[in-house]
This record gives structure tokens, sequence and C-alpha cells, in this order.
């Protein structure tokens, strides 16, 4: 089993010897109740890490590690963005979840036309605040390091700006009718920057797509069948990792 991930602020050491506080210091204790010789990874979600060895533990909420040294994973390539149109209910946070642990890069949220969720006033800053807490605990479930970058949410406008500066830009579309590739096929960068938007229940809108595609962006579909919008980022973006060989 891989080591368990904590995340900190900082790496200063005192020599090799760190202690783990707070909040994350007491999961570690009083929750996983590491033990001496077991062995930790600490992150700062940004790619900087280290892999330290449980020395023992103060209290409920100290724990002890040596830290020999402090690594930093490269950023991936290509980057995948995902464009998460906002679903009903808690189903927003099972996508970050799972496109958390697949590894997605960056999720932006977009209020399209047809999402029936408005993200306004105090309740937009909560729901943003449940997404970006859901990527960080997902993201040390799944042992990862460089966590993904959720954004704060996008008019149509702003995600068309991000569309065209890709390297490669694509919609999931569920409309049969209009013509749109197999994602499957579609080629795909080495490097820079992939952006797939993924639309709401009721499907991107005409004006939508057409403002997508005058920015630079395809149509695509995964397959025969209709995805939900909280789970269709997620096999999408599993079909590009494993075709950028970020998965090999």
């Amino acid at each position: 089993m891989t080591a368990p991930v904590f995340v900190v602020a900082d790496f200063a050491v005192d020599g090799d010897r760190y202690v783990l506080d707070g909040p994350e210091g007491r999961h570690a204790v009083s929750v996983k109740r590491l033990e001496a010789g077991e062995e930790v990874v600490l992150t700062d979600g940004a790619g900087r890490y280290a892999v330290c060895e449980v020395l023992g533990s103060e209290g409920k909420d100290r724990l002890v590690v040596r830290m020999p040294e402090v690594s930093e994973e490269p950023a991936p390539r290509p980057r995948i963005t995902v464009v998460q149109a906002l679903p009903k209910g808690d189903r927003g946070e099972l996508a970050v979840e799972t496109m958390t642990e697949v590894g997605v890069d960056a999720i932006v949220p977009w209020q399209a036309a047809r999402c029936i969720t408005q993200w306004r006033g105090e309740r937009g800053l909560k729901a943003l605040g449940k997404w970006r807490a859901t990527a960080r605990e997902a993201g040390k479930q799944s042992r990862r390091v460089r966590f993904p970058q959720v954004a704060e949410a996008a008019s149509t406008k702003q995600v068309a700006a991000l569309l065209a500066a890709a390297d490669f830009a694509g919609v999931l579309h569920s409309d049969f009718e209009h013509t749109s590739a197999a994602l499957a096929t579609a080629e795909l960068p080495a490097e820079g920057e992939i952006v797939l938007v993924v639309g709401p229940e009721g499907g991107v809108s005409r004006d939508e797509l057409a403002l997508f595609e005058e920015a630079g962006a395809k149509a695509y579909v995964l397959g025969p069948s209709v995805l939900r919008t909280s789970t269709a980022g997620t096999a999408a973006a599993a079909l590009l990792l494993g075709r950028t060989g970020r998965w090999s």
C-alpha cells in the first residue's frame, strides 16, 4: 500500500526533523494512528513533496517525522483542463472528486445557459469552497502531490478565451445530429494545453457551441450513449490520459 499523503504549508525543518501539527497532524496521529517506522508523504499540493519516516508522536495532534529531502514532481505534459458545467446538488463535488482521482490538472466551473444550478453571492463562494476542498481531499486520497487547480466560475466568453488559447480545444456534445468526431480518434498534442468542455444536463446551447467553435474548438462524442455531466468529464479525461501517454 502506498504511503498516506498529508498537506503542509512549508517544509521548514529542524535538522531533518519535521513536526506535522494542526488538523493534518491530528488526522495522522488520532485517525490514521501512524507509528514509528511507517512512511508518509508530505506535500504542498503544488508539486513539492517529501517522503518521510515517522519517528513518533507528541500528544494527539503532532506527528514527528524524519524529512531527508524535498523533491519536486515535474508538471505533467500535456496539461489537461476540464471546463465543467455546474451540475445539480452534490454532483459537482462528485465530478471534482473523480476527475481529481484520474489525474486532471485544472477544473473550471462554468455557468452554462442551461445550468439549473446558479452560483451567486455567498452561495457561489460556498460552492466554490466545496469544490476546492473536494479537490484537496481527493488529491490526498489518490496519493497525488500536485492537486488540480479549481478556478473561479467562468462565463461563456471566458471559456471561449480558454479554448482559443489551447493547443487542443474540444466540446463534449450530446446532440448526435450535430457534426461531431469521436474523441477516441482525435489528434492530440504531446505538449501544451488540452481544454475540454463538459456541458450541463440539458446540453450545450447552439449559441454557446457556435461561440466555442468560432474560438477553434471542435465538437466530440465519447460513444453512442449519453453520460451525465458529473461523469462525462471523468470518462473523457481517462481517455485523454491514456491516449497522451500520461497513463503509460
